[in-house]
């Protein structure tokens, strides 16, 4: 049995992955129930908008509510009964020793199993161990109900959500269940068929090209292994590009131009070779953090993806220091004292208001504690930036309010309206020294008899 637009699907966790996944199968013609226990996310969602900030969000949720696709709800004895596939996208968070918290992960299944029809299929979606779809199969055994599990994980990035969903590169599905599998590879191929007026829905513009999608099934525990170590891959390649930043530093090369030409090597490739302040968000550091204990729980050592971590939480402060140093700062005698110093963006990456782990705000608070008076603007993220915040900290309407008579500026998002910013103009309004480009990605020629210094990562 193939998936249909008659399928009936239920989404547990409607939070960044999954209300984008709601979103798009709501669009592409199937009853979409989007399960949120939530209160405050779940009023947002009915009124037609996505509680986050993520492009072509909230159109599709508009039209997904416009056609009757889309029923948003709290209760499990409304959505589960009435789905033949349910997705179970909760979060995972990380516990204090860096193990994943599957407590969330735990409950849905348990609150969905006495309210599923048997030959339901049942998709986990959310980030876990390898091991954990064993433990579910063995909860929906014990009820005797057939319940057909499926490890389906997601690889959108937070940003480009809606568009990695419509214009994916894979789909994995893992399953002791040829049949449960290939259900949910049916599904993503229907959202194929339907991109193009999925797409127009959401004001979004296809890649060129379109990228050809690789429908894969694999063993229940290869898939649950397949996402994690994706994540944790890209993290080490970021790690790697700032440790050679560092050498760099020291060594007074340029680290754009050593990834550059390490980059056209087919067999590196240069995509995440990018040295900045390092990442963050909800994925990498929890993905990473939960892998390394994962593996000490079969008794194997990750001491690589442990050094990609402590490279990568160094990165926020090895740049203040950098920029101290620049300043004339050879003693730590607070430099930042009292200045006024200017933190543009506060997300963990463009395109987001997500913040979790966002190295831009450990930027902000560093600086606070080193007693800046610290001057903070983000397009997107100032919300949700204000319960990470130091409480010195003064949130700006605008860029320009930001950098206004300031003695450093810090680029700590690559936003659009960042990396594009007159720099002459801005040196000009804010008087500064310096301008700390947290991510590389400012064009520092145009700073050519300015008086405003420039600083990068491995690169000056």
């Amino acid at each position: 049995m193939v998936a249909t637009d008659k399928d009936s699907i239920t989404i547990i966790g409607c939070g960044y992955v999954g209300l984008t996944l709601a979103a798009v199968l709501a669009n592409a013609g199937f009853t979409v129930y989007a399960l949120e226990v939530d209160p405050k996310r779940l009023e947002v969602i009915k009124q037609g908008r996505s509680f986050f900030y993520e492009s072509g969000a909230d159109p599709l949720i508009a039209a997904g509510l416009a056609s009757g696709n889309l029923i948003p709800t709290d209760s499990y004895e409304m959505a589960v009964p009435h789905s033949t596939i349910i997705f179970s996208c909760v979060g995972t968070p990380d516990n204090p020793d860096g193990s994943s918290n599957l407590t969330y992960v735990f409950t849905a299944a348990d609150s969905a199993l006495p309210l599923m029809k048997a030959g339901t299929v049942y998709a986990q979606k959310s980030t876990v161990p390898v091991g954990t779809g064993a433990h579910i199969e063995e909860r929906f055994a014990a009820s005797g109900k057939k319940i057909l599990y499926v490890s389906a994980p997601e690889f959108s990035r937070e940003g480009t959500a809606i568009s990695d969903t419509l214009w994916f590169d894979r789909v994995v599905a893992g399953s002791r269940s040829p049949i449960a599998a290939e259900r949910i590879l049916d599904l993503h191929r229907a959202i194929q068929r339907h991109q193009t007026a999925i797409a127009k829905n959401a004001g979004l513009v296809p890649p060129k090209p379109l990228p050809e999608p690789h429908y894969i099934t694999t063993r229940l525990s290869s898939a649950e292994l397949i996402k994690v170590t994706a994540n944790a891959f890209l993290a080490l390649k970021l790690s790697f590009a700032n440790s050679i930043a560092k050498l760099a530093d020291a060594g007074q090369a340029d680290i754009l131009e050593v990834m550059d030409g390490i980059g056209l090597d087919r067999r590196i490739g240069r995509a995440f070779l990018n040295a900045g302040r390092g990442f963050g968000g909800g994925c990498f550091p929890k993905d990473v953090s939960g892998l390394i204990r994962s593996a000490e729980n079969y008794g194997v050592g990750m001491e690589i993806m442990r050094a990609a971590m402590e490279t990568n939480d160094s990165m926020p402060h090895y740049i203040i220091h950098k920029a101290k140093a620049a300043l004339g700062d050879t003693v730590d005698n607070g430099v930042f004292k009292d200045k006024c110093v200017a933190v543009l963006g506060l997300s963990f990456k463009s395109g987001t208001s997500d913040v979790r782990r966002s190295p831009a705000v450990t930027i902000a608070n560093t600086l606070a504690e080193e007693g800046a008076l610290v001057r903070a603007y983000d397009p997107e993220a100032m919300e949700e930036a204000k319960l990470h915040l130091d409480a010195t900290i003064t949130l700006a309407d605008s860029l320009n309010d930001a950098v206004r008579d300031t003695n450093c500026i810090f680029v700590a998002t690559d936003w659009p309206e960042f990396v594009t910013m007159d720099l002459r103009a801005i040196a000009k309004l804010s008087g500064a020294q310096l301008i700390v480009d947290c991510m590389n990605r400012l064009d520092k020629s145009t700073l050519a008899d300015s008086s405003l210094q420039y600083l990068g990562v491995g690169t000056r």
